[in-house]
């Protein structure tokens, strides 16, 4: 007899979220600003800016490295990195004025199903020439990271994880597209 191995972190997608703002400013405006990953010190929780390792900044098959930055108070009672820790993902979308996207990668620049991103679409028939901006995170299958955060966790304390990243996930979806606004309405 083989026991039940099943626990939440197998669940795909094991998170997959968005978050939408308006931005009075066009596509191709807000393309600019957050195509450009080195700035994202400007709006991102966590992400301090990077530089591009290979390929063209910002086209597709380009690969960024981020330093990060996490405090203590983060999911506070979760094993997670604190402190300063560096990631490399992949262009995988860049089609200008509409969406921009990015995956994360292994250590060995291997591709995982942690894709994010951001969409934008126009609002029609407003004099301000406005647009929406979307916002979204989707992790198909759990990472090298996520796992190695549960490992000594039991299958409530995974599940507190996941609720607790999940929320911290959407605080951070909203707080990034703020001060994206913010950014590109005062550019």
């Amino acid at each position: 007899m083989t026991a039940n191995t099943e626990t939440v972190i197998d669940n795909s997608p094991l998170f997959e979220l968005d978050a939408r703002i308006r931005v009075s400013a066009s596509p191709t405006k807000i393309y600019s600003v957050v195509s450009d990953l080195t700035r994202s010190k400007e709006w991102s929780p966590e992400c301090m800016g990077g530089e591009w390792t290979q390929g063209e900044p910002s086209a597709v098959g380009s690969v960024f490295r981020g330093e990060n930055l996490r405090g203590e108070d983060v999911v506070g009672w979760a094993p997670l990195v604190r402190g300063t820790w560096y990631t490399e993902a992949r262009v995988v979308a860049a089609e200008p004025g509409r969406t921009f996207r990015w995956m994360m990668l292994t250590h060995a620049q291997e591709d995982q199903e942690s894709v994010w991103g951001f969409d934008i679409e126009a609002v029609e028939g407003t004099e301000d020439g406005s647009s929406w901006l979307i916002h979204h995170f989707r992790m198909g299958k759990a990472t090298a990271g996520i796992h190695k955060i549960v490992e000594n966790l039991d299958e409530d304390g995974r599940k507190r994880f996941v609720q607790d990243w999940t929320t911290k996930l959407g605080q951070d979806l909203d707080d990034t597209l703020a001060r994206i606004k913010d950014v590109v309405e005062n550019d």
